[in-house]
């Protein structure tokens, strides 16, 4: 790790983990820690990019007091380096610390390093903090995730990247799976109603892109009661482009809820985008209602 060759350093940077699994936690203390925390700040991006691919390894090793005591803050170092592949190989190993660090230390230290990288500059950072979320949800409970992060998973909703907004709305559906039905009605619901109403016609488009990710984990009633009336409230939307996808929408849900629910509210819906001006609306309409007897 000390080696003059910053291809030598690159190697051992990205065995640390393996060497700390075979020695005692007092001599990783002494002698790697301190090589560790020189690399951090290594001139060459390969080597801090290597470290940062293996370092996240050495918490569940070393244990909660020396990951605190002398790792944590070398880790909130690299989440703020400047080199992009660095930042994304720390957020990669997350789940590593986690599970070590107890509440105080995650809400104190680590909470306040991710919110800052969910305004990262490159999407792709944004993008891994986004994946990383439910597991971090998992960890930390609902009630400690809904006061911390509640707010920030619906913030990339409205990113001006698609691949961002669409892997929100994959990451509202897999947080639904966490904390259940409940939980999205009162959290969720209400932020995807006020999306629905926004003038800008992507967050209506990201409304539906939701909407069809999200009916396959609800119950039928909540599809019914909750997202169904927003999709219907859209297709008298003045975009083309949005009256199209409401009747993708359809063609979802509707193998998802009772049939009287279908000859009473969608096919009517879908009657009236059989009329419309747009020919691809009418498209995609008429193979939406086709389905309604299927």
């Amino acid at each position: 790790m000390k080696d003059s060759e910053p291809e030598v350093r690159t190697a051992s940077a990205s065995k640390v983990s393996g060497v700390t699994k075979l020695i005692p936690v007092e001599l990783v203390v002494k002698f790697i820690i301190p090589c560790i925390k020189t690399l951090a700040a290594d001139e060459s991006p390969h080597v801090r990019t290597a470290l940062a691919s293996d370092v996240m390894n050495l918490a569940p090793v070393v244990g909660k007091t020396v990951t605190g005591e002398h790792l944590l803050e070398l880790f909130l170092q690299l989440l703020k380096d400047e080199t992009t592949e660095v930042r994304l190989n720390i957020i990669a190993k997350l789940n590593q610390v986690t599970p070590v660090l107890g509440l105080d230390q995650i809400s104190q230290h680590l909470l306040p390093a991710i919110v800052e990288l969910s305004e990262d500059r490159q999407w792709r950072v944004r993008l891994a903090i986004i994946e990383y979320v439910p597991l971090l949800a998992e960890q930390l409970g609902v009630d400690f995730f809904n006061e911390k992060l509640g707010a920030l998973c619906m913030t990339f909703i409205g990113d001006c990247v698609f691949s961002i907004r669409q892997a929100a709305t994959k990451n509202l559906k897999k947080l639904t799976e966490v904390f259940g039905d409940a939980w999205f009605k009162s959290h969720i619901l209400p932020k995807v109603i006020d999306l629905a109403k926004l003038s800008n016609y992507l967050y209506r488009m990201t409304t539906l892109f939701s909407i069809n990710t999200l009916a396959t984990t609800l119950s039928p009633e909540l599809i019914v009661n909750s997202l169904l009336p927003i999709v219907i409230e859209l297709t008298s939307d003045r975009i083309a482009n949005i009256r199209l996808n409401v009747a993708k929408s359809f063609q979802i849900i509707i193998p998802l809820v009772d049939n009287s629910v279908v000859e009473s509210k969608i096919k009517p819906a879908l009657s009236k985008l059989l009329e419309d001006k747009d020919k691809d609306v009418k498209y995609f309409s008429n193979i939406a209602i086709q389905s309604c007897n299927q």
